[in-house]
């Protein structure tokens, strides 16, 4: 029994090395792939033999049923993690239009002025007026917070915005997004391995609703929040705070863990500590579904209406230059 056991162990044990290096090694693989210096060429040739080197190893240690192998490739993966550890995110790139300047703000009692609010004229992803404004909003006047999903394929996939709204009828949008360099096309997967910083924007409605509606052809819906003011208060500023931070402390977005869900969900925390954690919180697409459960939408109402009455895209699609877009696209959104 005590021999069955221990072969039984060791079988396990050496399933379990076995998964954390082939994991560990795609892993290596991808990330000299993304982050290699130089250009393809060298990237592929990287990726390449760091494959070669785990698949060999590996060979190795399964022919001669020896955990030699394994102590080498511990040195070899910790040698690519120095080398990981070394690449640092910055604000000095050159960097695309709609993400050149970083947002910043300054808070005076209840006066809030943000520098580097974007408010482009949006033709196509390649032809737009380009405009920076700094905006005061007295947080005093502040009156409602909007949920903003925003589909581009997977009905599970969504980017999520939140919007604020104030007594003189102005928006403002904050929308934590990656930070692309001039030319650089987003990459889900590129999200793992540090390819993107990460940027706070703070735009108008109708830049940063309108471009996604009109220009790249995304589904948008917008959920009203029930919120005290306190709260929301609370919310807005919890974004200029993080915007001040990535000023200072450039950081890269994580598909997972630094998305445009989590940093609110964060930011929320502080807020509700109690604020339970849930996968539609990765699953972005199905947010709408944990906000009406944890009470965060009128549940007097389905949320199949509300995903009804939120559905702004023909809307926006419709507005004209000379139109309240913020109006324009809320025309129903309470229903009767």
């Amino acid at each position: 029994m005590t021999k069955r056991r221990w072969m039984i162990g060791r079988t396990v044990l050496s399933v379990f090395v076995g998964l954390v290096t082939f994991v560990s090694g795609v892993w290596g693989a991808m990330a000299l792939w993304f982050q290699l210096p130089g250009g393809a060429v060298v990237r592929t040739i990287g990726s390449l033999v760091w494959a070669i080197v785990v698949i060999s190893l590996a060979a190795f240690a399964i022919s001669r049923r020896s955990w030699l192998p394994l102590g080498f490739y511990v040195l070899a993966f910790g040698a690519l993690m120095a080398w990981w550890s070394t690449i640092a995110p910055s604000n000095n790139r050159v960097w695309a239009d709609d993400v050149a300047h970083l947002m910043s703000g300054t808070i005076d009692g209840s006066h809030v002025t943000l520098t580097n609010v974007r408010d482009f004229t949006w033709r196509t992803e390649d032809d737009h007026d380009i405009r920076w404004y700094t905006r005061t909003y007295d947080l005093d006047q502040l009156v409602s917070a909007d949920a903003v999903l925003s589909y581009w394929g997977s009905e599970a996939i969504a980017h999520a915005m939140i919007s604020f709204g104030f007594s003189d009828g102005r928006h403002v949008v904050f929308s934590v997004e990656i930070r692309k360099k001039r030319g650089q096309q987003y990459s889900a997967i590129g999200g793992f391995f540090k390819q993107f910083e990460m940027v706070l924007t703070a735009a108008d409605e109708r830049d940063i609703i309108r471009v996604r509606t009109n220009v790249r052809g995304e589904d948008d819906y917008l959920y009203p929040l029930r919120m005290d003011k306190a709260a929301m208060r609370e919310l807005f500023l919890s974004y200029v705070k993080a915007a001040n931070q990535l000023v200072t402390t450039p950081a890269f977005y994580n598909t997972i863990t630094s998305n445009c869900t989590t940093i609110v969900y964060g930011m929320a925390r502080r807020i509700d500590p109690g604020l339970p954690y849930d996968v539609r919180l990765l699953l972005t697409g199905y947010l709408p579904e944990y906000l009406y459960e944890i009470g965060a939408l009128d549940k007097s109402v389905s949320i199949d209406e509300l995903r009804r009455r939120g559905r702004v895209t023909d809307r926006a699609r419709a507005s004209l230059p000379t139109d309240d877009f913020s109006r324009a696209i809320r025309v129903g959104l309470r229903g009767p």
